[in-house]
């Protein structure tokens, strides 16, 4: 274990007063906890599916698939989560998310912020803030005040995924895991004040990228020493497991089970899904998929994957919670808008009408309209009676190929969503409206592997009067049309000052590379990484 000695936060030229609520003891009281699986997770298991393996159900696990137990009951003031929103952990956002009327705020350190020091510290003082009540924010251009009403949503947190470092913070001489510094942090200053206010439950987390139930057994590792090292009794903290990666799908009675004793529930991340789709069959130049947009909750593998979330869910006692709606408010055209609201209404109808018991939306905006849906279908807090055993799901099921067709406006679309997205991020924003959607990381992964994939395979274009293979060059032509076209949306003057130039290089060599890349983001940390070496914490 690593001493106070060996714990050194490396300095940021501009955290001084940010870094006040950086404590030694917050990442020792979770520093036992092993990284035995890591190399496993990330190289064997994936050297199998590029050897040409599929996922499958383990057969060895099957004593527990099959075998009768559930996870510890759902505490009160979760109960009921019939609507979530999300959002990055910056000040005037968290405010508005827990006013908004939803009855759960998902706080983001992950997909949806992008990690500068100064947004991971300044994160950390605005949940603080959020925990205290003493939250506010004056927007000195609208000379408006934000505060907190007096009845708010119910906190959770999304801490980074595992394979995100911290680059700020050194143990042992090595970077520390994002994932530990982000709960530790969290939990180590809000869990008295936080149980105080919730009738001595949680706190509540999310916990994203998740591919085997061996991380769940690690979280649970986590829960269980930060809970002991701090006096909490075991079993407060909650954790929602995001399945949002094709190996997961396969394990998730093994995941509950491993967090059956800090379990809420899980949660269909299907964007994240979608992306790991294509990750887990990079080698597989039979699996191409069509343009992404097609790629909805109706084809019949993402259908048979929330199918199967819900039945597991519900056979072991806790939440199974729908997708995100990604759409914002189009406030000059009123037709679009009723239009974009109205597939909101169809999805959140299909979702709750399968049995889930609760749904995300992106922004305050769409509340209502999702409230409205599960109000009227869904009377109870929750639908964990309604036990699905008329589903039925195989491994051909999760594996199904979505049908629908490749297009050159698919290509376009990834290129200029991607770049302009990643060009928001390594400025310092993670959450980023493109299109009449708020997007955050998964969209840009998307975008990303598969431009390789139809670029790695030769995909053929559905639709072109001459028959066209994607190649290089056509990724190429592409790029610098796409490129010329950002510029025009978002005008000479923000092109030139932004970042897009270094998002297009950075972009392009994640699609043209021959070994895909397993994380976009991973790659990039280091363009928004600046430390100052040496520096005590």
């Amino acid at each position: 274990m690593c001493s106070a000695n060996c714990l050194r936060r490396r300095a940021h030229p501009s955290t001084s007063e940010e870094g006040r609520p950086l404590k030694t003891s917050a990442i020792l009281s979770v520093r036992k906890v092993a990284e035995r699986e890591k190399k496993w997770l990330e190289k064997e298991q994936q050297a199998r599916y590029d050897a040409g393996e599929l996922p499958s159900f383990d057969p060895a696990t099957a004593p527990i698939r099959n075998d009768e137990w559930t996870c510890a009951s759902i505490p009160e003031v979760i109960a009921d989560r019939r609507v979530e929103i999300t959002g990055p952990v910056e000040r005037k956002m968290i405010i508005n998310a827990l006013n908004c009327g939803a009855k759960m705020f998902m706080a983001d350190f992950e997909d949806s912020l992008a990690p500068t020091w100064e947004n991971i510290v300044r994160g950390q003082i605005n949940l603080r803030d959020a925990v205290n009540g003493t939250i506010s924010y004056e927007d000195k251009a609208r000379n408006k005040v934000y505060k907190l009403n007096d009845k708010t949503a119910v906190l959770l947190v999304r801490p980074r995924g595992w394979h995100l470092p911290e680059a700020h913070i050194e143990i042992d001489g090595e970077p520390a895991t994002g994932a530990l510094v982000d709960f530790a942090l969290y939990f180590y200053h809000n869990h008295a004040t936080f149980r105080a206010k919730h009738k001595q439950s949680g706190p509540f987390f999310y916990l994203p990228k998740m591919q085997h139930s061996r991380e769940a057994a690690v979280w649970n590792a986590v829960f269980e020493r930060a809970q002991d090292t701090l006096g909490v009794p075991r079993g407060s903290i909650r954790a929602t497991v995001l399945i949002e990666t094709l190996p997961a799908v396969f394990q998730m009675h093994e995941i509950l089970y491993e967090l059956r004793n800090h379990s809420a529930g899980l949660n269909c991340g299907r964007w994240d899904y979608i992306f790991s789709f294509i990750k887990t069959v990079r080698a597989h130049g039979d699996r191409l998929l069509p343009d992404r947009v097609q790629v909805g909750m109706t084809q019949h593998f993402l259908k048979s994957y929330t199918e199967l979330l819900i039945q597991t869910c519900h056979k072991r006692g806790v939440h199974a919670m729908g997708g995100m709606a990604a759409q914002i408010p189009i406030r000059d055209n009123k037709l679009a808008n009723d239009r974009a609201t109205a597939l909101v209404r169809a999805d959140k109808l299909r979702e709750v009408l399968a049995g889930h018991d609760g749904t995300w939306a992106a922004h305050p905006g769409l509340i209502s309209v999702v409230l409205d849906v599960f109000n009227e279908n869904m009377p109870g807090p929750n639908q964990v009676h309604v036990k699905r055993e008329d589903v039925s799901v195989s491994n051909g099921d999760l594996l199904q190929m979505p049908k629908g067709v490749r297009t050159l406006e698919g290509l376009r679309l990834n290129t200029r969503v991607g770049i302009q997205y990643l060009a928001a991020w390594l400025s310092g924003t993670g959450s980023v409206p493109l299109y009449n959607l708020m997007e955050d990381a998964a969209t840009a992964e998307i975008s990303r592997v598969q431009n390789w994939q139809w670029i790695k395979y030769g995909a053929v274009l559905d639709g072109e009067l001459v028959p066209t293979t994607v190649t290089k060059e056509l990724f190429h032509r592409v790029l610098g049309e796409e490129m010329a076209r950002v510029e025009r949306e978002v005008g000479s003057e923000k092109f030139v000052n932004g970042r897009y130039q270094e998002a297009a290089k950075l972009f392009a060599k994640q699609c043209l590379t021959e070994n895909l890349d397993d994380f976009l983001t991973l790659d990039a940390y280091r363009y928004i990484v600046r430390i100052v070496p040496g520096s005590r914490l």
